[in-house]
């Protein structure tokens, strides 16, 4: 069972680490809240594809890999 505190105007619920860990929420996520049949819910915030993109850096960015002659219908 959680508690509902007030947090300055504001009402919190603390979520706990291993639940956060489950739905890979970590601090500084965003989310959306929402009622759905009378039930308050919490969804992760999808990223736009504009926000994926800026996220790719020469850092992290994949290079192309050799693997090798095409196969059965691989072949054109």
């Amino acid at each position: 069972m959680f508690q509902i505190q007030k947090w300055g105007n504001s009402l919190g619920i603390r979520i706990p680490k291993t639940l956060a860990m489950k739905v890979g929420l970590e601090e500084g996520s965003e989310v959306d809240l929402g009622i759905e049949d009378g039930h308050l819910v919490i969804k992760s915030k999808s990223k736009t594809l504009d926000e994926l993109l800026s996220q790719i850096t020469q850092d992290n960015l994949h290079t192309e890999i050799q693997t090798g002659d095409p196969q059965g219908r691989e072949v054109w």
